[in-house]
């Protein structure tokens, strides 16, 4: 059984509300100048609900991943504050909150098979091993690696060195997946597989994910709202509800309404790209 058919159920058809409670992130007017000089983000306001799908839109250098990094609290901001489910960073953990961090590469250890890959956080962590083969079997069958789980990184396609890349953050249980731009090297159909393989577990495992990108496309496809950022310094520019329900399929991708979404986005890029060179 494929994820798609583990998880396209009838109430796939509608968006659940998000869950209650506090956002998954706060972003208070945080800003990042790097000790060059250089002002990679203006003070940033952004809020992320639990159970959401928000994309960050918008061209090279206008600090879509300095922000990723800056909820992934790799980075910490020049001034201003993030919130993780209306607590700071260091009491995440104390609330049964956890999130990942997948980057563009795969960064997979190339001596290790598939199943010490995923399992290394689990190692890191001091988790036992019955509970972590346990663990590391079910992230695999969600990406649909479990018949691969003794093979080499070098034996593997790219789209599928991500697919590990991607069991190997689900195995830790998160509430919060951050990508960046994790299919951006891949080719469309291999890449278009794995956006509709990453909303089913999106829905499946009940996550808010927050994803970089510089694919209109990929991020009408996805997204439940698209923060469209501009250059020079980086800052919002412009918030896109994507109001359409899920599933979203290869119909959907040739719509009209799909188009119209598109077609806004690919102004507010033009938008941004000139706001963008105003400020040089």
């Amino acid at each position: 059984m494929t994820i798609a058919q583990a998880v396209r159920t009838p109430e796939f058809d509608a968006q659940e509300p998000a869950p209650a409670g506090p956002p998954a992130i706060e972003v208070l007017g945080a800003d990042k100048v790097f000790s060059t000089g250089v002002r990679a983000l203006t003070p940033i306001d952004l809020t992320v609900n639990q159970g959401e799908f928000v994309t960050l839109l918008g061209p090279s250098g206008c600090g879509k991943s300095t922000l990723l990094k800056m909820v992934a609290n790799l980075i910490e901001p020049t001034s201003g504050g993030l919130m993780w489910w209306g607590r700071d960073y260091g009491h995440v953990g104390e609330e049964g909150k956890k999130l990942v961090f997948v980057f563009q590469d795969p960064t997979l250890m190339p001596w290790s098979r598939v199943r010490g890959n995923v399992r290394l956080p689990l190692d890191l962590a001091g988790v036992p091993k019955a509970e972590g083969n346990a663990r590391v079997d079910r992230a695999l069958a969600m990406v649909g690696l479990e018949k691969f789980d003794s093979s080499y990184p070098r034996q593997l396609s790219g789209g599928m060195q991500m697919r590990v890349s991607i069991a190997r953050a689900l195995v830790t249980e998160p509430n919060l997946l951050l990508m960046d731009e994790p299919f951006g090297a891949l080719d469309e159909i291999t890449r278009n597989k794995l956006d509709q393989d990453l909303l089913d577990l999106w829905f499946e495992r009940k996550l808010t994910v927050v994803f970089v990108t510089h694919s209109i496309y990929e991020s009408v496809f996805l997204s439940t709202r698209v923060v469209v950022m501009a250059a020079r310094p980086g800052r919002v520019l412009r918030e896109v509800v994507i109001d359409e329900p899920y599933p979203r399929d290869d119909a959907w991708r040739v719509s009209q309404r799909f188009a119209a979404y598109a077609r806004d986005l690919q102004v507010l890029l033009a938008e941004a790209s000139v706001s963008g060179a105003a400020h040089e």
